[in-house]
């Protein structure tokens, strides 16, 4: 009897090792970095503190886009007028023979005027006067002082209504898409969004995109909101598109999740990377051997140090190391890179030879 249950034990036992042996959660270093493993068109490059700013300046790959807003330099109130805006102009005059009233008139309304291409507007009895680029009070005075000639006592008054130069277009991603013409030069791009009803709510990790002069600009809504420099002022012509963000890493391996991660920030570094993921699984990872693969575009291989050698490159970091964790802290995940947590190879064979020797005390009892 107690030789039938210990073959049964021993059996089990058998059947569990090897079933242990079966699929992992990733692959272990030296599959990825092994020197059998790494073909010779793929650079492997170990993360430090040292030289983490350096590996920093070279060319940011999986984004089209760039963050590079202008400087939030806030204009006068008063707009500048420009071509496509509609100005009205109101003549006053006590004069009894004035030219431009009737005889019972202390006042007459022009007809509204659209500021031509050439920037300028037309008056009755002075002609054509450029008007462009003047606020409303200089064009005010512009136009009163070319009317004394004919009018010496007429006062002028000037009503100017935006248009497409003078407005901005909020396409998409708030409550209430719309043409906005600006109230003056210092409508920033907050106050854009808040007159269209703000961010819409089924928008998850906001991306705001400025397009201006056939060049796009993109932050997501968390930086802008933080940062009080990057709330740019707005200019006539400018579309504003609020958009879900697009970027994204994917992580595979010994991390407590595995997925596809969006950016919820404008960087994100392979700490937090790890932090997004739930951290490494305490059970299988290796905190040795912490990888991100990325890949650059031909025209970004560099042999001066400038950039990779390779358009296939392995960033290695060991975060057992003060200073690789001081690398990771400050190294930037890039958009469509993989992010890799390796599988410990002591972890599993530790908790092998932990199941053989229970089953061994287990197998005594039937001795």
């Amino acid at each position: 009897m107690r030789r039938v249950g210990l073959k049964a034990v021993v059996a089990f036992a058998m059947l569990t090792v090897a079933a242990c042996s079966l699929p992992r959660g990733g692959p272990i270093a030296s599959e990825i970095v092994g020197e059998s493993a790494i073909p010779d068109d793929i650079q492997v490059t170990e993360v430090t503190r040292q030289n983490v700013t350096q590996i920093a300046k070279w060319p940011e790959t999986g984004w089209h886009g760039h963050y590079h807003w202008f400087a939030r330099t806030p204009g006068a109130k008063s707009r500048i007028i420009q071509t496509g805006d509609m100005v009205t102009l109101t003549v006053w005059d006590n004069q009894e023979n004035s030219l431009l009233l009737g005889p019972a008139d202390r006042s007459v309304p022009l007809r509204p005027v659209e500021v031509t291409e050439a920037g300028t507007i037309f008056v009755p009895y002075v002609n054509d006067i450029m008007v462009s680029g003047l606020t409303p009070y200089q064009a005010r005075e512009k136009i009163q002082s070319q009317m004394t000639p004919i009018a010496p006592s007429a006062q002028v008054q000037i009503d100017v209504t935006p248009g497409p130069s003078n407005s901005v277009d909020v396409v998409t991603g708030v409550a209430s898409p719309n043409r906005l013409p600006l109230s003056d030069r210092n409508v920033s791009i907050l106050s854009v969004i808040a007159q269209t009803g703000g961010v819409s709510e089924s928008i998850n990790n906001p991306l705001v995109r400025l397009q201006r002069q056939g060049k796009s600009y993109e932050i997501p809504l968390d930086s802008l909101l933080k940062d009080p420099a990057k709330n740019v002022i707005m200019r006539g012509g400018d579309q504003l598109i609020v958009e879900e963000e697009e970027r994204y890493f994917i992580a595979v391996g010994s991390t407590t999740k595995e997925q596809l991660v969006y950016f919820h920030q404008e960087h994100i570094t392979a700490m937090e990377a790890v932090s997004l993921l739930g951290g490494l699984n305490d059970a299988r990872a290796n905190p040795q051997a912490l990888f991100i693969l990325r890949q650059y575009p031909e025209s970004a291989v560099r042999q001066d140090g400038t950039g990779p050698t390779s358009n296939h490159v392995i960033f290695q970091f060991d975060l057992t190391k003060a200073d690789e964790l001081f690398g990771a802290k400050n190294f930037q995940v890039q958009p469509a890179d993989i992010v890799v947590a390796s599988e410990s190879a002591v972890k599993p064979a530790q908790a092998v030879i932990a199941l053989i020797g229970s089953m061994f005390a287990i197998a005594n009892v039937f001795n």
